[in-house]
């Protein structure tokens, strides 16, 4: 099997051709973009693409493990300014949006492009992708553990529809819209953490 080939870089985010890959990936999709144009809008000619990433896909993970990492930090960074397991989701869900409307092509491949990955490439974005759920999963147990949440919740689940609707937020977002962000984030948070019945007609 042929090992796909990463570039392990410190300063991998100003990398020209990911930044390219980037922008063709998100404009065109992955499928659609050639190693011709990604070489061409990253300065370089196609041979000297392949000597840094042997195929197509491996840029494209590349680029996702690129977007894996920057997620974490933003996440990690949003709750070291809480310690109550509680508030660390609702900051760690206004970090999340924050990552998704921004001008980031990298975000945006990372969310609808990975499934235009097979085999060996698949394996490692999903092993990738296992990094940052274990994240959330470990702020939900967190929260979990206060005594503060519902016993019958599965917290796997509560995981995937919380993210799986706040994603959608990318497809809709307007910066001119009446919310801003963190307001949109909170409102996410306060539907997860409280519901959206009113305290008097719960049963």
């Amino acid at each position: 099997m042929t090992k796909l080939k990463l570039i392990k870089d410190s300063k991998q985010d100003e990398d020209p051709l990911l930044k390219a890959a980037g922008k063709l990936f998100r404009q065109k999709g992955f499928a659609s973009t050639t190693v011709r144009e990604i070489a061409g809008a990253g300065g370089m000619l196609p041979g000297s693409l392949h000597y840094r990433y042997a195929t197509k896909e491996s840029l494209l993970l590349a680029l996702m493990e690129q977007g894996i990492t920057q997620a974490i930090n933003a996440v990690r960074s949003a709750i070291a300014a809480s310690r109550d397991p509680i508030e660390r989701v609702r900051l760690a869900l206004r970090a999340h949006l924050r990552l998704l409307i921004h001008e980031d092509d990298t975000i945006y491949v990372l969310l609808y492009e990975w499934r235009a990955l097979s085999g060996e490439a698949r394996e490692t974005m999903v092993r990738l992708r296992d990094r940052y759920d274990a994240l959330w999963d470990g702020l939900l147990y967190e929260a979990a553990g206060t005594g503060r949440l519902r016993t019958e919740i599965d917290l796997k689940l509560v995981r995937l529809s919380t993210l799986g609707a706040v994603n959608w937020v990318a497809q809709w977002y307007s910066p001119g819209g009446d919310l801003a962000p963190d307001e949109i984030a909170d409102t996410f948070a306060n539907n997860l953490l409280h519901g959206i019945l009113a305290e008097d007609r719960k049963e």
